[in-house]
Formats: C-alpha cells, structure tokens, sequence
C-alpha cells in the first residue's frame, strides 16, 4: 500500500462548496482507502490505497464527490513521498519561521505545466515577491503587509489558471508530508 495525499481546490471558502471533514473521510472509505485522515477544513485527506494510478485515484475521488456532495472540484493527488521530495527540495528563503513572510506551495494540476503557468502569471514583481519551480510545484513567497501589491496574488484567485491550481501554505504543506 502507498500513501497519497488528495488535495481539493476550493471547498469550505467564504460558505461555498462546504464538506464536512468526518463526511468526507467517510467518502475517501467508501472507496476502500484505508487509514484516511483530513487536516484542517480545506481538503487536504491524507490516505493509503492499493492503487498506484494517481490519474484513477483521482478519478474515483472526483466521481465521489459528485456523487456524495453534488460538487466538481479541481482535486490534486500525489504520493507522500513526492511531497516530502518537494518540500526536500524548497529554496532556502522558502518556509522559514519569518511571520512577515507569507510562504505558499502552488500546486500544478495535470496536465498544467510550469511554462504554461508561468506565461498566464507573469513575472513576479522582484521586489515583493520569490517563486522557484520544481516538477510540478511551485514555491511562493511574500511579504504579508504587501500582498495586495503582488502580480501574482490576484492572479491566483481570478486568473484562467486558478482552475488548475491549489495552493498550501508552508506549514499545512510540512504537517501533510508528516501525517
């Protein structure tokens, strides 16, 4: 059995696409995963299948939540050990215990890839902010009284790429990799 992380774009915010973690969980069994967890109430389950398929994993998650919540949302799946590779692999500015700075793990959903993200993006204001790909993540930094100021702040949110994204900040990032 391999451990995975499902990561679901955009439930539980500002009242829309609400789940209850304990439901959910109870979905995530009902597929036969085993050892199933969720952290916070943002959609991150933390689960062990027999499957070695992220893409049916997937799949099966979104047929679920359809079926169990009346909802299609952008899901994100890999193995916790890949998290744990990326989080590895941070850059050094990336996640350190400064509480001015606001650090955040963009994930990329397939078939989104880097280039293509970035282009829609745009450049990051220098300034403001730090951005560091690696595979299919991306390492996002800044200033938390200057976030407003940021170009890719907005973008995140309201951009024809924020469908094919989910983000985590760095410490829900680390607890996941750990659980």
């Amino acid at each position: 059995m391999k451990r995975y992380i499902a990561l679901l774009r955009g439930i539980n915010v500002s009242g829309k696409n609400k789940i209850v973690m304990t439901e959910l969980k109870t979905g995530f069994e009902e597929l036969d995963f085993v050892e199933v967890a969720t952290y916070l109430n943002s959609g991150n389950v933390i689960f062990s299948s027999r499957l070695e398929d992220t893409l049916l994993l997937t799949k099966n998650i979104k047929s679920m939540i359809k079926n169990k919540f009346n909802l299609e949302l952008p899901i994100h799946v890999l193995l916790q050990e890949e998290l744990k590779e990326i989080i590895d692999n941070a850059p050094d500015w990336w996640g350190n215990a400064d509480k001015a700075i606001y650090d955040n793990l963009i994930f990329l959903l397939f078939p989104l890839v880097y280039e293509e993200f970035y282009d829609k993006m745009g450049s990051p204001k220098v300034e403001l902010e730090k951005i560091q790909p690696y595979k299919n993540a991306v390492f996002w930094s800044f200033s938390r009284k200057d976030y407003q100021k940021t170009n890719w702040w907005s973008k995140t949110a309201n951009s024809n790429v924020s469908s094919k994204i989910t983000i985590r900040t760095a410490n829900t990032a680390r607890k996941i990799a750990e659980m």
